[in-house]
């Protein structure tokens, strides 16, 4: 089993670059954020199994494309007022049955799947309402080089090579359109000097990836509480700020949440739209609890995640899922 030190170890090689980046470049630009999921931090490797992405939001001081302000103000449930922002991301996630060391993984668990994406997103901020609507395209399958991903990454860190690759989804183009909105301290106190905050949003995505309606409620506590909806994560699940604003001292606060989602569509579990391929029965209704720590200072934003996932398919065994997610933003 792999242990928790090799896996921080590998991450910390993956956070050098934007370190040394955000040393070389003097003036701000927007900021960028990476984001590693992974249930290699509880030391099981199944099912969900790995998430990276790569966020960029330009600075609020750059110019809005024109492209980006006329398509928002043609979303009909859009704010007409407001400063429309712009934002982009690339990733890739993969998803495994319970025991990656079989050739044949049985019929009714979890099938092989693969998923590489890029995102547009478009935000618009009103007094205390955010709405976000992203658009992300991308393939499922071997084309999304799942399969290469975990093999390099597990050879490298003397993990069990994955076998059953061979029976995964097949090639399939992705689209999916998400909807968010949120709505930042609804109430806010302040508690022995750090203070709290309540922002509970409501979304959904439609696509032949995921389709979902999702609603949930994250609760901050800390230190001068910054003007974001937490840390970055990948989709599905509570998908934070890609971007914050620095500040000259050190903050921090402590975070929790929930979301729920009612599932219509979920690929990785359905299978292939078009064409035959593994599948399991997947529920409809399903949760995500999630509880962490924040840490800025000055261009820096440091995040670690704890996600339990509920059951999402009828035969999977285990009555949930764990996995850590860990993010390092910086404003160039």
């Amino acid at each position: 089993m792999i242990t928790v030190k090799r896996c921080l170890a590998l991450l910390l090689l993956g956070l050098v670059g934007p370190l040394q980046a955000s040393t070389d470049t003097p003036t701000r630009n927007g900021t960028f954020s990476f984001v590693l999921e992974n249930d290699l931090f509880y030391d099981v490797d199944q099912h969900y199994t790995n998430g990276v992405g790569f966020i960029w939001v330009p600075d609020r001081s750059s110019q809005t494309p024109k492209w980006a302000a006329r398509l928002a103000r043609t979303i009909p449930w859009f704010p007409q007022q407001g400063v429309v922002r712009h934002g982009y991301a690339f990733g890739q996630s993969m998803f495994t049955p319970s025991d990656i060391t079989l050739k044949d993984p049985p019929l009714d668990d979890r099938p092989y799947a693969g998923w590489v994406y890029g995102t547009v997103g478009l935000g618009v901020g009103s007094g205390k309402q955010f709405d976000l609507v992203a658009f992300s395209l991308g393939m499922v399958g071997p084309a999304s080089l799942a399969e290469q991903s975990q093999k390099v990454v597990h050879k490298a860190i003397g993990a069990d090579e994955p076998q059953g690759w061979g029976t995964q989804l097949g090639n399939e183009p992705g689209v999916v359109v998400t909807y968010l909105r949120s709505w930042r301290e609804l109430a806010t106190r302040t508690a022995l000097g750090p203070q709290f905050d309540l922002s509970p949003h409501v979304g959904a995505a439609v696509g032949n990836v995921f389709t979902y309606a999702n609603t949930g409620l994250t609760l901050r506590y800390g230190r001068r509480l910054p003007n974001d909806f937490g840390p970055p994560r990948i989709q599905p699940g509570l998908l934070g700020s890609g971007e914050f604003l620095p500040s000259p001292e050190f903050n921090w606060y402590l975070f929790a949440g929930f979301e729920g989602r009612a599932v219509a569509r979920n690929i990785f579990l359905d299978g292939n739209t078009f064409s035959d391929s593994r599948s399991v029965d997947k529920l409809p209704l399903l949760g995500d609890l999630q509880y962490g720590l924040v840490l800025e200072y000055q261009q820096v934003r440091l995040a670690y995640t704890h996600v339990v996932r509920s059951r999402e398919f009828k035969e999977q065994s285990e009555r949930y899922d764990e996995f850590g997610a860990i993010s390092l933003s910086i404003s160039f």
